[in-house]
């Protein structure tokens, strides 16, 4: 098993954007997201039990990510990311497999698929 940070998984994803401190607060609040540090050093933001970095661009150039995000209501959320200024790719709607889900891509280029697992009938 990897030296990890306490509580943290071994892969974690890290964007690099341009205007990272605003990416951090669109993430807080449509994912209702905790952010840490900062300042000289990235951003942690907690969406969920789950760490994603964010860095300003400069020494790095600017890096998108797509990343896929358990919510508890996939309505509200797509809902508060296009009220935030995401551009709507995929409306809210139920998979085959189980997940209601939806799509869209936020002002720095990033894509997020968010998703509530729902029940199915056997």
């Amino acid at each position: 098993m990897p030296n990890t940070p306490a509580g943290w998984p071994a892969v974690t994803p890290r964007i690099v954007a341009r205007g990272a401190a605003g990416l951090v607060e669109f993430l807080v609040h449509v994912f209702g997201a905790r952010a840490e540090g900062g300042e000289g050093r990235p951003f942690v933001v907690w969406v969920g039990d789950a760490p994603v970095m964010v860095s300003e661009a400069g020494a790095r150039p600017a890096m998108t990510a797509f990343l896929y995000v358990y919510v508890d209501d996939t309505d509200l959320t797509h809902r508060r990311a296009i009220e935030a200024g995401a551009r709507a790719i995929e409306a809210p709607l139920d998979t085959p497999y189980g997940d209601r889900r939806g799509m869209f891509e936020d002002a720095w280029g990033n894509t997020w698929q968010v998703a509530t697992c729902t029940p199915r009938s056997g």
